[in-house]
């Protein structure tokens, strides 16, 4: 079993009131943890500090008592709320898909990945089709720990029940621990085993 722990975080933007003040979490394999408080509160930065992104100003990231790498691939992948944000535009997206090693056509299939997608580029696709590559990329570095900070909020709802339906079927069956961010109280409570008030 796997442990992701967050110890006294602490995070700051520029010399302003701390987001973040003291916020400690342990998320254990297989969990599926919703983070919950009112917008502003730090949920987003928290998701950040949790995957590696932001480095808090005190406090530790730990997964199985280790900080997170600095180099190699981390155990904890982030899927981000805009997936445009989070691939670079001028690479096609076969090439983006690889970047995390070779995926599993099972899972390039289950998310419904189309291979024509995989010459285009990330601007001739949709947002729904674009975070499709997004969490497989995230799920064929094969972490540990998936941090899912509002990733279906831009998409429509059918799109939203396939993605979440395959991520959670997905987690599942390979014991990853989830933490996740969401504004859709029924979606929080289909989807959690544990809620976390911040």
């Amino acid at each position: 079993m796997s442990v992701l722990e967050a110890r006294d975080i602490v995070y700051a933007y520029g010399k302003g009131d701390a987001v973040l003040n003291g916020v400690s979490l342990r998320v254990e394999s297989g969990e599926r943890v919703a983070l919950s408080a009112p917008s502003g509160t730090g949920k987003t930065t928290l998701a950040r500090v949790l995957a590696g992104y932001l480095a808090p100003d005190a406090g530790e990231v730990l997964v199985d008592g280790e900080p997170l790498p600095k180099r190699e691939a981390c155990p904890v992948q982030m899927i981000w709320q805009h997936p445009e944000a989070a691939v670079d535009p001028r690479m096609r997206l076969g090439r983006t898909l690889s970047e995390a090693g070779d995926a599993d056509p099972s899972l390039v299939s289950g998310l419904g990945i189309r291979s024509e997608w995989m010459d285009r580029y990330p601007h001739e696709l949709s947002g729904g089709e674009l975070q499709r590559f997004c969490i497989a990329r995230a799920l064929t570095a094969d972490p540990r720990f998936l941090i899912a900070d509002e990733m279906s909020t831009m998409l429509d709802a059918l799109t939203q029940a396939q993605i979440w339906r395959f991520l959670v079927s997905e987690v599942d069956r390979r014991g990853i621990g989830l933490v996740f961010v969401s504004h859709s109280p029924a979606l929080t409570e289909r989807i959690a085993t544990r809620i976390v008030e911040l």
